[in-house]
């Protein structure tokens, strides 16, 4: 038997247990990509508002820091895919994160791995086939982007060059998880290296790209994300960066190759830190058993927060230089946020956005019961005198408090960056926190959904992960597309006040409450009634 048996069955049954997620994740970065260039065509119909803009954005280090380099803005391809770029760079690097993560360490912690090599299965079988099917979807994702735009006007070697850019970052990524995972015991460990890679190379680019010419320009180099950035595909275009992508893949993979057949089975290179021997006075309830499981991951979500909410408050005050002469472009801000001032209608398209990372969040936190049932640690607790309902309660609260927390930090922050630069702290501070925690009510109703899901049917748990997409493209892409108001309406956050342009309104966020407890009854219930495991 050669190390690489049964590669081809695990490849078949890895793409079955994904037939719904992969498809999802390709049909949302797609349609998000669609979109933009047919909107910006929309936007900016001549090649003088196209230069205009660029020349606005250019002037504002902080756009370019949270949104990539401007240099190429002068092109229609170069403003449609500007905004974009590293939202959706950011997107394809955490579902090739997640798939190879997935399908090695998720399944070998879980047990399942090892079941599986009792058959005729090669030592090496699992990670080829988890990056068989990460590769292969990035293929598929490359081949789909390029085939959307290429009617829009936009030159077809751009087009493909842009494409081959977002199925490289997918390749590195992918890469990389294979590499944390065979480094560490815990798929959320693993998961939360890579993540810190992508985080840090975002960081790099930001820094590199909003430098200017007295800083570090050098440091985007550093970043795979600027390795791709570097291509331009709508200026002077560079296909040689390319070549570092390439090289980084397969160093990655024969890397982790090589540390896969050093360690056991079940076992990380990475040694795991011992517990205590005895548990903590503290560690005596349900809720502190979840919070210890969630603390690190809240902790690392709020750091994230503080960065980004800082970049949106900062760009708040300039929001109406970026928009320029562009009646287009004034009119889809106010659409997003209302009829006032741009900043205004800014804060408020912000904060939802946020919104929608804080319910990734939640979403987490709530089907992390999933993850413990199908571990089998469940059996253990609830053979104590914890029932099933504290039990699924006690992640659910930290799944709704750490939104509270994560969207707190959010207006805070953002409200002290956007009022240090108009001046008036005082008064900024309390309408962008305003604006922030006025998203609660929405937030709150995908947790719960997660919640249903997984207490009436846990096999479909990761349904709320769909739904959350869902919402996402109709915040992202509904008011550019002026979709019908009845499908605007199905994301809850279409029914959040727009503080704060807006009156607070009350009534819908109680209907958006009751909605969520509604969500949350209907699981318990469920939890209650089936069997577990």
């Amino acid at each position: 038997m050669t190390a690489l048996a049964g590669t081809g069955q695990l490849v078949r049954l890895n793409l079955r247990r994904d037939r719904i997620m992969l498809p999802a994740w390709i049909a949302a970065l797609v349609a998000t990509l669609y979109a933009s260039v047919a909107g910006t065509a929309a936007l900016y119909p001549t090649q003088e508002s196209r230069e205009q803009a660029a020349v606005i954005i250019n002037t504002n280090p902080a756009v370019i820091a949270l949104y990539g380099p401007a240099t190429d803005l002068g092109t229609l391809g170069g403003l449609a895919t500007w905004k974009p770029n590293t939202m959706l760079a950011v997107l394809i690097a955490i579902m090739s994160m997640l798939t190879v993560v997935r399908h090695t360490r998720a399944d070998e912690e879980a047990g399942r791995l090892e079941l599986v090599g009792s058959g005729v299965v090669g030592r090496h079988a699992a990670l080829t086939a988890a990056l068989v099917v990460a590769f292969g979807t990035n293929v598929v994702l490359t081949v789909l982007l390029a085939v959307s735009v290429l009617g829009q006007g936009l030159p077809v070697d751009g087009v493909i060059a842009m494409a081959l850019g977002f199925g490289a970052i997918g390749f590195m990524f992918a890469a990389i998880a294979a590499v944390a995972a065979q480094l560490v015991e815990s798929s959320r460990t693993a998961n939360g290296i890579t993540v810190g890679v992508l985080g840090l190379a975002f960081l790099l680019r930001a820094a590199g790209d909003s430098a200017g010419e007295s800083g570090p320009p050098w440091l985007s180099w550093l970043s795979p994300i600027g390795w791709v950035q570097k291509v331009r595909p709508y200026g002077e275009l560079q296909w040689w960066p390319l070549l570092l992508p390439l090289g980084l893949v397969v160093l990655a993979t024969v890397a982790a190759y090589r540390l896969a057949g050093r360690r056991d089975m079940a076992a990380g290179l990475l040694p795991a830190r011992r517990g205590p021997a005895h548990a903590a006075p503290g560690l005596k309830s349900a809720f502190a058993l979840a919070w210890r499981l969630h603390r690190w991951s809240l902790l690392g979500w709020t750091v994230g927060f503080v960065v980004l909410s800082g970049v949106l408050g900062t760009v708040a005050s300039s929001v109406g230089d970026i928009a320029g002469d562009s009646r287009q472009m004034r009119e889809l801000l106010q659409r997003m946020g209302g009829e006032q001032s741009l900043s205004d209608a800014y804060i408020s398209f912000s904060m939802s956005i946020v919104a929608i990372a804080t319910t990734a969040f939640a979403v987490q936190a709530a089907l992390r019961l999933r993850a413990e049932e199908s571990a089998q640690r469940v059996e253990s607790l609830l053979a104590t005198r914890v029932d099933r309902i504290r039990w699924a309660l006690s992640h659910f609260v930290i799944a709704v408090g750490g939104s509270v927390l994560l969207l707190g930090v959010a207006g805070l922050v953002g409200g002290l960056a956007h009022g240090a630069r108009t001046g008036s702290v005082g008064e900024q501070v309390p309408r962008v926190l305003g604006s922030a925690l006025v998203q609660l009510p929405a937030v709150w109703v995908v947790a719960a959904i997660a919640l249903a899901a997984f207490g009436l049917v846990p096999r479909f748990a990761a349904v709320a992960w769909g739904a959350l997409v869902l919402f996402l493209l109709i915040t992202e892409l509904g008011p550019m597309l002026r979709l019908d108001q009845w499908l605007l309406d199905v994301s809850p956050f279409t029914h959040v006040p727009r503080l704060p342009l807006a009156d607070l309104t009350v009534a819908p966020l109680l209907a958006l409450v009751a909605v969520a407890l509604a969500f949350a009854v209907a699981g318990l219930v469920g939890l209650r009634r089936r069997d577990i495991g």
